[in-house]
């Protein structure tokens, strides 16, 4: 307990709680667990092409599997939400990221293929399934964490700096994952997610607190809707818009291997280059989005905006599936862009819609749709590319992404 005690007043009194510098130290560790929650989450379809060797999977069966961890979440998000708002989000942070790391070293003893036995996909996914549903406490913890230390003006570019986590992980995750699989199989790949959650949750331990009663906690004024945003059409229309646009950023994750590299026989390296390119300019798209709505005070027109060019940039992959690959590539990652830029925007957006009380579960919500739409995508699209072709696949995806864009709330960016 003494070098417990020891380490925490490491921090300059400058970097303390009740310094406003020390939000960003929270947002830092916002990031950090976010980005170790997306090497998992984000990196593990990047072994796509692997891991259906490796287990002797179908495409469907890798479907199931690669939206494991997805249903997890979509099943635990509302009430990691809910738990966030009552007992605040260090515990919660705290203890999703331990019982995802534990869960990640179990798998590396059970649920990996060996000389003398290859488990079933079954057995995978259902231990995904698990990791996605403790895991996905991040989201929410780390969120209000951020959404309490920040002020308005200043929120949409931290929540996008934490939301760039995820592609930024999963780009780790794409250049990290594949090579350990392909080099120490994927035994040594579960290790080291546990070994990066379990040290995410040291740096949790040590450096994240609460924000009650510092300044930043307080609203600028009272929230025009005191009501729980489970009961708010506003905020239900916000959410599942959200999914819709999820379904292209979701398919470009999880299928950009098996795209390249059966319908235009490309290898491993362009596929993981293209994936950590997507995932890195993603990011830093992420954090534009974030300040620029600040500045503005328009969120809801750069989703809209964001949506459009997405639908479109999908819809032309579709007609230039079978053009050159250069072409083809070049689509895809710009498909896979647009499709990264909005996130930051939109978890800002829910929360300030729906008040300081009530942030937990709005971010709840909004990942809820999210994730289901990262479950869904993975076992549909194996099921739509069986009765047709990759052109039809982009096709649908771009007309679904259109159909999200007068989903979303009508009006101005909500203020506090």
């Amino acid at each position: 307990m003494q070098q417990i005690n020891h380490t925490a007043n490491l921090l300059k009194p400058e970097q303390r709680p009740s310094h406003p510098n020390y939000r960003w130290i929270v947002l830092a560790i916002g990031v950090i667990a976010q980005a170790s929650f997306s090497i998992g989450f984000s990196g593990l379809p990047a072994t796509s092409v692997l891991m259906r060797s490796a287990y002797v999977m179908s495409n469907a069966e890798l479907g199931v599997v690669l939206g494991a961890m997805a249903l997890g979440v979509t099943l635990s998000e509302i009430l990691w939400g809910l738990l966030t708002d009552f007992f605040g989000d260090r515990r919660v942070l705290l203890i999703g990221l331990c019982s995802s790391g534990v869960v990640f070293a179990l798998m590396s003893f059970i649920a990996t293929p060996g000389i003398d036995r290859i488990p079933s996909y079954l057995l995978l996914g259902m231990c995904l399934v698990v990791v996605g549903a403790l895991g996905g406490s991040v989201n929410s913890s780390s969120g209000r964490a951020i959404m309490t230390w920040f002020k308005d003006g200043r929120r949409g570019l931290a929540m996008s700096i934490r939301q760039t986590a995820i592609p930024v992980g999963g780009a780790l995750g794409a250049a990290l994952l594949p090579w350990l699989a392909l080099q120490y199989g994927f035994e040594a790949v579960f290790r080291a997610l546990a070994f990066i959650c379990l040290a995410s949750t040291a740096a949790t331990w040590l450096w994240l607190h609460e924000a009650e009663g510092h300044p930043s906690a307080q609203p600028a004024a009272p929230a025009r809707d005191e009501r729980s945003p489970l009961l708010r059409a506003s905020v239900w229309r916000l959410a599942l818009a959200s999914s819709l646009l999820t379904v292209p950023q979701i398919a470009v994750l999880a299928f950009t291997g098996v795209f390249l590299r059966d319908e235009r026989q490309v290898g491993l390296v362009v596929i993981s280059g293209t994936l950590i390119a997507v995932q890195l300019i993603g990011g830093a798209l992420r954090i534009w989005s974030g300040q620029f709505t600040d500045r503005h005070a328009n969120r809801r027109t750069v989703m809209r905006a964001i949506g459009l060019c997405t639908g479109v940039s999908a819809l032309a992959l579709a007609l230039f599936t079978h053009a050159s690959v250069t072409l083809a590539v070049g689509l895809l990652g710009v498909t896979g862009l647009f499709a990264n830029a909005w996130h930051g925007v939109a978890y800002t957006e829910i929360a300030v819609m729906a008040g300081p009380r009530h942030a937990g579960t709005a971010l709840g919500m909004e990942g809820m749709t999210i994730f289901a739409t990262a479950f869904l995508v993975p076992l549909l699209i194996p099921q739509l590319l069986a009765v047709s072709s990759w052109p039809v696949v982009w096709g649908v995806i771009g007309v679904t992404v259109l159909l999200a864009v007068p989903m979303l709330p009508g009006g101005q960016t909500t203020k506090l």
